[in-house]
């Protein structure tokens, strides 16, 4: 659903008329256009200040390249692109119908044949889009359209192609949703790993269990806990159907080479439901990237003629620490020693058989209203630690105020929204029309919370990036972020609540959860 045009937008770019937004990211806009014949198309820009930097300009029409070459029927097709205009652009089919993230959201899991068919449809994008040479490295539920004549996976703009090492990557970048990011992504030795299109088909297992259970199989209480469990744990898939349990865990395997190709996925996901037998995931050998076509050819080695790879513990752990140095792309989520930790599972001391094994364990731990809140299951204060306020909505619902935390209009729900939430407002329970905090900017340049409709755009969605400290309960403490306009903070002079951004500073505030029930 496309959002109205801010001042600055302006009303065309290049030969196409802006008539709205469809979406904002960390390297650019995506506009709702209109060609000079009509026809609604999604135009994507870059951000103003990437413009100037040769290396990003050049990753562009990298990206413009690779995406003509994915066939139309499973993508947005690639209508036209000027990677030289100020600011380079990519026109792209326009594509009617919600996304899995929004589906999930409003009518719940899918189950049956929808979710075969969905499992299948985005199988065979996957086995298009690395036939033409890309890796899309952010597939995610918002990624993925539910158009009327079929799936449709969006946003190649973090495409790359099969390489080693790309000269437009650089090697302190990470690029991608946490929740869907596969083991290797985090791997910080210099240069660290090669993603390989092996990273997709695990993002493709956390999408399929997301789409049947409603969470992701390594839901966690923040970005970092989620990527240690990702490194270290085995999926939750409870509420799986059997008949995908097998293609999810291959597709979930912690190492790359454990897991299949997309063309394997769907060998394995078209075959009868309740008979089908999984191939066995052998051990692979890509061939070089052929200079003619331009594409990798996964080629499948009978499991005798090499010998098993040993397991990498001693990168899953540096990788586990490096998470401490490494700012998780899309929260700006800081690690500490104690939270990692806190979240990393126990090693398990004997295998099934007894043995002795490097495998692990996760410790089950009770159900506590802290996790209930993250959840989206129980209500919540917001509240503010350093000032003993909390969050409310002032007396004509306008703006987000600090408040006694007493009555309906300091009572919020946390949405989840992949690693990140919305944050709905409970002031009128009975209200079919759900609302939430979104920022609104102020024409001085300052920013302030506002209720909104609860629609996911670049204003409604937060982060909480664990601050480690306590409030006077003893309570875990947030910094409130939002990834476009900066953090929430709370002014003791003037009693105000805004937005900011603070550069490398810490933000002022910190922001702690009270309890007060189930939703």
């Amino acid at each position: 659903m496309a959002t109205p045009l801010r001042p600055g937008d302006g009303t065309r770019i290049g030969r196409y008329d802006l008539v709205g937004r469809l979406g904002e990211g960390g390297m650019g806009t995506v506009y709702l256009g209109r060609s000079p014949e009509g026809r609604p198309v999604a135009i994507k820009t870059v951000r103003i200040d990437f413009t100037g930097d040769g290396e990003f300009r050049a990753r562009f029409r990298s990206e413009v390249n690779r995406a003509r070459q994915v066939p139309p029927f499973c993508t947005a097709e690639v209508l036209d692109a000027d990677p030289d205009h100020e600011p380079p652009y990519l026109v792209v089919e326009y594509v009617e119908g919600p996304s899995l993230s929004t589906k999930v959201r409003e009518d719940g899991p899918l189950s049956g044949a929808g979710l075969h068919s969905l499992a299948i449809g985005i199988a065979t994008a996957l086995t298009a889009i690395h036939g033409a040479g890309v890796i899309h490295r952010d597939l995610k539920p918002a990624n993925v359209l539910l158009a009327p004549g079929g799936i449709k996976v969006i946003d190649f703009g973090i495409a790359r192609a099969f390489e080693a090492t790309s000269r437009h990557t650089r090697t302190d970048q990470m690029v991608g949703t946490v929740a869907y990011m596969a083991p290797e992504r985090f791997d910080p030795a210099p240069g660290g790993r090669p993603t390989t299109a092996a990273a997709d088909i695990f993002a493709w297992g956390a999408v399929v269990a997301y789409a049947a259970t409603g969470r992701t199989p390594f839901d966690a209480d923040s970005a970092t806990a989620t990527a240690v469990r990702i490194l270290t744990q085995p999926p939750d898939l409870t509420g799986l159907p059997v008949s995908l349990r097998d293609a999810v865990e291959w597709a979930l395997a912690k190492e790359p080479q454990d897991r299949p190709t997309a063309r394997q996925l769907l060998h394995l996901l078209v075959a009868a439901p309740a008979t089908a037998t999984p191939i066995s995931p052998a051990p692979r050998v890509e061939k070089p990237v052929s200079p003619a076509v331009g594409f990798v050819s996964p080629e499948v080695v009978a499991p005798d003629t090499l010998s098993p790879r040993p397991p990498r513990r001693r990168a899953r752990t540096a990788a586990i620490v490096g998470i401490a140095l490494l700012v998780l792309a899309g929260g700006g989520l800081f690690a500490s020693r104690e939270l990692l930790a806190a979240n990393a599972p126990e090693p398990s001391a004997t295998g099934p058989s007894g043995g002795s094994t490097a495998s692990y364990r996760a410790t089950p731990s009770p159900v506590d209203t802290h996790a209930a809140i993250l959840r989206g299951s129980h209500r919540t204060l917001i509240h503010i630690a350093e000032a003993d306020r909390d969050l409310a909505l002032d007396l004509h619902d306008s703006e987000v105020v600090a408040g006694n935390g007493t009555g309906a209009k300091s009572l919020f729900l946390l949405v989840p929204y992949g690693v990140d939430y919305m944050i709905r407002t409970l002031r009128d329970a009975s209200s079919t029309e759900e609302t939430c905090l979104g920022v609104k900017i102020i024409p001085d340049g300052a920013a302030s919370l506002t209720p909104v409709a609860c629609e996911p755009t670049a204003a409604t969605v937060f982060s909480l990036s664990a601050a480690n400290g306590k409030d006077d309960k003893g309570r875990p403490t947030y910094w409130l972020g939002n990834e476009t306009y900066g953090f929430v903070q709370y002014s003791p002079s003037d009693h105000t609540v805004f937005v900011e951004e603070v550069g490398d500073a810490r933000p002022l505030s910190t922001f702690s959860l009270v309890d007060r029930g189930p939703n």
